[in-house]
């Protein structure tokens, strides 16, 4: 059906940059919002940024002003710059799709496996 491949994390110290991206393939149709997420040890799934088919977008209050989503149309990809890194930062981000899929007339949320961000002080 629908498969999303995250990759771009590793462990960097403080205020370094890392570059995720993610990969959507498939059976897609289309593709609404695109955002990213991340879970930190002991804490909730959290909204990181998110960002429309027309390029709108949205930031945790926490990240705001250091990262930045993009996405790709045309290669159904979508970014996560972040810069100025902090320990806080710290934990699996993961890649969701809201994807129209074969025949299918409505979106469903895929989510990839995770990739693993570390930031050491």
């Amino acid at each position: 059906q629908v498969q999303l491949v995250e990759s771009g994390g590793g462990l960097v110290q403080a205020g370094g940059s890392l570059r995720l991206s993610c990969a959507a393939s498939g059976s897609i149709f289309s593709i609404s919002v695109m955002g990213w997420y991340r879970q930190a040890p002991g804490k909730q799934r959290e909204l990181v940024a998110r960002v429309t088919s027309g390029g709108g977008t949205n930031y945790a209050d926490s990240v705001k002003g250091r990262f930045t989503i993009s996405r790709d149309n045309v290669k159904n990809m979508v970014y996560l710059q972040m810069n100025s890194l902090k320990p806080e930062d710290t934990a699996v981000y993961y890649c969701e799709a809201n994807v129209r899929s074969g025949s299918v007339s409505s979106y469903s949320a895929y989510w990839g496996q995770g990739t693993q961000v570390t930031v050491s002080s």
